[in-house]
């Protein structure tokens, strides 16, 4: 019989829709299209224009889209040693790596036409910075380097807001800045906390994450020092006139929330538990201030109006 027959034969994956969306990180994105979202409209004392918001939604969707694809395709090995990453759809082989790089591509083709050609270069200039400075510096260096990497490449994740900003009005604003700043001091506690939940993770993939370079004690006092610096900042919006006393009130009952977990993770004596507790919190805590920043600017008026 010819060999040709019985040897077995190599078949390329098929592409599924939901590993192609699973190399987005859909979750992720959608946090990052919220606050991008709240940014927009934030910017106007209406309603944008319906189709400027579209556009600019679909162009930083696309964007932060690619950006976690990138990052897929770059952390795929670290991704395999993982047990919270392992069953991404790379170290499983659902998808090949020119395939995962073919799609962040194409996703920031569509971000960048839609972005220069509907939106404004403002916007699009920031955004591909956000996308080069989350999906290669913090992906390709910074995460393997140095402790800090969340610290220094915060930026990237803390830049939605200014582009939703910037889309609606092509300049930056005091206001936007300051949710820049609230997201810049929110990511250390959010990503420590589930550093110290998934040390091991990041000690058997050679990742330099906090907990394992320094301690669990050292990052626990790194996280308490940022929350402080955090719950700082989160009045900053109201101070420079936007969401009124409904973000006031709203804000400092997170702000309490924050604290309460924080307390507990101070005091454990298996910071794990409260650790991966305080990171689910934070995710709420992000998603419910920018809520709360949207009613009170519809709802509220501004501080010092009648």
């Amino acid at each position: 019989m010819d060999a040709r027959l019985t040897s077995p034969v190599k078949t390329l994956p098929l592409m599924n829709w939901r590993d192609l969306i699973g190399v987005t990180k859909p979750r992720v994105v959608s946090l990052i299209v919220f606050t991008a979202l709240v940014g927009m409209l934030l910017a106007v004392p209406g309603w944008p224009p319906f189709g400027l918001l579209c556009a600019a939604t679909v162009g930083i969707g696309c964007a932060a889209a690619s950006a976690a694809a990138f990052n897929h395709l770059l952390d795929r090995s670290i991704d395999a040693q993982m047990l919270r990453t392992r069953y991404r759809p790379l170290p499983q082989g659902h998808l090949l790596p020119w395939q995962v790089l073919s799609w962040a591509w194409l996703l920031a083709t569509v971000a960048l036409i839609v972005l220069v050609f509907a939106v404004n270069g403002l916007t699009t200039v920031l955004t591909f910075a956000s996308l080069i400075g989350y999906g290669l510096v913090y992906t390709r260096f910074l995460k393997k380097i140095t402790p800090q990497n969340i610290v220094i490449g915060g930026a990237a994740g803390a830049a939605p807001p200014v582009l939703g900003w910037a889309a609606m009005t092509d300049h930056i604003s005091a206001v936007s800045l300051s949710l820049f700043m609230i997201i810049f001091a929110w990511t250390p506690p959010h990503f420590w906390s589930l550093a110290i939940g998934r040390r091991s993770d990041y000690e058997r993939a050679g990742i330099p994450m906090l907990p394992v370079t320094h301690g669990e004690r050292f990052t626990i006092l790194q996280i308490v020092l940022y929350t402080i610096l955090l719950i700082a900042i989160s009045y900053l919006p109201g101070l420079l006139g936007d969401g009124g006393w409904i973000y006031l009130a709203g804000v400092t009952a997170l702000n309490g929330g924050f604290l309460a977990g924080l307390v507990r993770l101070a005091r454990a004596s298996q910071p794990v538990p409260p650790a991966l507790a305080l990171f689910r919190y934070s995710i709420w805590y992000l998603s419910l201030l920018f809520a709360l920043l949207l009613a009170g600017h519809y709802l509220a008026p501004p501080w010092g109006s009648a």
